[in-house]
C-alpha cells in the first residue's frame, strides 16, 4: 500500500507541483510503500537532503543524467559518492559519459535539475544503480521539485526505475 503525506483514503488533501504529483501517482500505481514529503528548506542537494530528513548522507539517491555516445542514461549514487565517469563509460560501452548541461535535464528526464525523480523519465534510454544503495532498510529520492523527496525500499527503487545494479562510483581515496 503506498502512504503518501498529503492523502487521506484517496482523496487529495492538498494540491502538489504537477512534478511531484506525476511522481506520487507513478509510486500510487505500482502499489508500493512509499512516503512522498515537501520540506519547507527546500532539498536542492544531497546534504541539503539528509539535513532535512535527519538521515544519513548515504541514503540520498543521486540522480544524475549522463549522455553516453547518443543515449541518455541516468545513473543514482548515495549523496556521500560520487560517480566515476569511466565505470559509466565502461558499463554502457560508450566512448564518453558526459555530465548532461542543466539546460537538458528538464527536457530528457521531465524534472528540473536539482529534483529529479528516478521515474517516471521521458527520454532516458538506460538507469544504473550503485549496489551500495542496497544495503539500507530505506532511501530518499528527489520526487519532482526541490522542496519534495520520497522514501522507498532500495529493491523497489531498482525495480520501478528499471535499474541495472552496477558500481557506477570513485574509489574511495
Amino acid at each position: 500500500m503506498t502512504r503518501l503525506r498529503g492523502y487521506a483514503s484517496g482523496v487529495v488533501a492538498r494540491v502538489w507541483p504537477e512534478p511531484v504529483e506525476r511522481v506520487a501517482a507513478f509510486l500510487r500505481a505500482a502499489g508500493t510503500e512509499a512516503r512522498v514529503e515537501e520540506f519547507s528548506g527546500g532539498t536542492p542537494t544531497a546534504q541539503h537532503a539528509a539535513d532535512a530528513i535527519g538521515c544519513e548522507l548515504g541514503q540520498i539517491v543521486k540522480s544524475l543524467l549522463f549522455r553516453c555516445d547518443a543515449r541518455w542514461v541516468l545513473v543514482l549514487v548515495p549523496g556521500d559518492r560520487r560517480a566515476d565517469r569511466a565505470k559509466i563509460v565502461a558499463a554502457t560501452g560508450a566512448r564518453a559519459a558526459d555530465i548532461a548541461p542543466a539546460h537538458e535535464v528538464e527536457r530528457v528526464t521531465g524534472f528540473e535539475p536539482g529534483a529529479v525523480a528516478p521515474f517516471p523519465l521521458r527520454q532516458v534510454d538506460r538507469v544504473l544503480l550503485d549496489p551500495s544503495l542496497l544495503g539500507h532498510d530505506v532511501v530518499w529520492i528527489g520526487a519532482g521539485s526541490t522542496s519534495h523527496m520520497a522514501s522507498l525500499a532500495p529493491a523497489d527503487l531498482a525495480r520501478l526505475a528499471h535499474a541495472e545494479p552496477m558500481d557506477v562510483v570513485q574509489d574511495p581515496a
